[in-house]
């Protein structure tokens, strides 16, 4: 089951190269929509028959790849990895339907789009590490020529910074990975867990985890992004396709604390605590980074114009919270980082969606430049209102879970960071109101009297979205009850 949905979309990618013309572009188009449904059909059905009191993985495939250096295809489920495999399965048709108006080299870039979803579901469900690293790399070099081939004005700058950021990061993990490997003598993650809480073992060694942490750290920091390595996300974002700035936010930062749970948090607990454990001088890093991330995004967000750099400002901010109920290594700490990790993911895949709504219309992104689009877009400011609300943290709605238990998590531990995070909160709710205030309300701006209401096709890729958002503000324990046996066997403190 894991290897179909890891693999179908790369036969989709041949299919599409080889079998489809260039001319047939619409054809190309429809058969990348089928294919991307065929791995989210699977992850439903995975998330529907997922054994919730289990702990450890599920839906296992091991045998041997590379005999000579123990490298194995290991891939599985838990509770943790089956929420994020189903959101980025849910994300490929919702990307295609987005893509539909792109025209320049629709088949290659199409053929990218399924090879970027196949790294990004086989990293998710990657327990070898060698693998799991392969998966890694497989997402850098489509991502570098979506937003460099198909992006905006200065998009092969923009291409380019992500690339090397990334490569940068990769490095440092690859290093990290092989010191693991040299150390444990397997690249199996459940079996180096095990041996990373083994007395007098090689790889317990306390020195040599901290070392070892800092080297992953570094390669998921920068996908996070936490500062001071976020600066390629704005630039990115902004010149990226919307359907790439969609799986930008929604899915490759995700796979950056996706990593520092898997790897730093779960396999590397004497690093953990030297930088989390709230006493001298590294103790309080990663909340500290976490509360910076807050901060300095959301002010940083406040400060724009332009509607998409605000959104993606908004994602650094948002993803601190993550940091900081990582950083609190307890119950309620962790259930609310994992739960922002898949919340966040829904919203702001909904705001680069919305904006690019206003952009095929408009043709630029300037808020100052709008004014009273509600009169004329009564659909698209209701679902916009939506988005921004869950996204500020309103009750009711998913964004507000997520924050409110990372951040009771890590009061008990962090008071005055905790306290002082929350000045992201009071700026979030400024920027998202006073860029709808600027938007859609007050006198419609003349030039845009002829400006048309968002169409079915954008529609469609909302509304899944827009009821996730709704459903788990509600009943936020659908996937709280997916990883909390996850959760209970990591390294937690009360």
């Amino acid at each position: 089951m894991l290897s179909l949905m890891i693999f179908i979309p790369l036969l989709g990618m041949l299919l599409i190269l080889f079998a489809i013309r260039r001319e047939q572009e619409e054809l190309a188009k429809r058969v990348a929509f089928v294919v991307t449904l065929i791995p989210l059909l699977i992850a439903v059905f995975l998330f529907i028959t997922y054994n919730r009191s289990a702990s450890g993985h599920q839906f296992e495939e091991d045998m041997m790849w590379i005999n000579a250096f123990n490298i194995r295809y290991h891939v599985g489920i838990d509770g943790l990895s089956v929420t994020l495999v189903l959101l980025t399965a849910l994300l490929g048709p919702i990307c295609v339907l987005a893509s539909w108006k792109i025209e320049k080299g629709i088949k290659a870039y199409l053929a990218l789009f399924l090879l970027l979803e196949t790294g990004m579901i086989g990293f998710f469900c990657a327990l070898d590490m060698f693998l799991f690293y392969v998966f890694f790399e497989v997402t850098l070099l489509p991502m570098y020529f979506l937003i460099g081939v198909w992006g905006g004005p200065r998009r092969e700058y923009a291409a380019i910074k992500f690339f090397l950021y990334t490569l940068f990061g990769s490095v440092l993990m690859l290093i990290a990975m092989i010191a693991v490997y040299l150390k444990g003598g397997t690249f199996d993650i459940p079996r180096l867990i095990e041996l990373a809480k083994t007395p007098d073992h090689p790889l317990a060694d306390p020195t040599f985890q901290i070392w070892a942490f800092l080297g992953f750290f570094i390669g998921f920091a920068v996908k996070v992004p936490i500062f001071p390595f976020h600066t390629w996300l704005p630039d990115a974002h902004v010149e990226a396709p919307t359907a790439i700035s969609v799986i930008l936010a929604g899915i490759l930062l995700k796979m950056g604390t996706y990593g520092l749970v898997r790897v730093n948090f779960a396999m590397l607990p004497e690093g953990m605590d030297f930088f989390c454990n709230g006493e001298g001088r590294w103790g309080n890093s990663l909340a500290i980074l976490g509360f910076i991330n807050i901060v300095y995004g959301s002010l940083c967000a406040l400060a724009q114009t332009d509607f998409k750099k605000l959104v993606a400002y908004s994602s650094i901010g948002h993803m601190g919270f993550v940091l900081i109920g990582l950083a609190a290594r307890n119950e309620s700490g962790l259930t609310g980082a994992i739960l922002q990790m898949f919340n966040h993911g829904v919203i702001s895949a909904m705001l680069f969606l919305l904006v690019g709504v206003v952009y095929d219309r408009a043709h630029h992104r300037e808020i100052n430049g709008f004014g009273g689009l509600g009169s004329k877009m009564p659909i698209y400011t209701g679902i916009t209102t939506l988005a921004f609300m869950a996204s500020l943290g309103l009750p009711g709605l998913s964004g507000f879970v997520g924050e409110a238990l990372a951040l009771l998590g890590a009061y008990s531990k962090f008071k005055v960071l905790t306290i002082l995070s929350t000045i992201g909160i009071v700026v979030g709710a400024a920027y998202f109101l006073w860029t709808l205030q600027r938007v859609f309300l007050g006198e419609l701006n003349p030039k845009y009297e002829g400006i048309t209401e968002i169409n079915g096709r954008e529609i469609a890729t909302l509304v899944p979205l827009g009821i996730l958002t709704i459903v788990l503000g509600i009943w936020p324990s659908i996937a709280i009850d997916m990883f909390r046996e996850a959760v209970s066997i990591l390294p937690l403190v009360q």
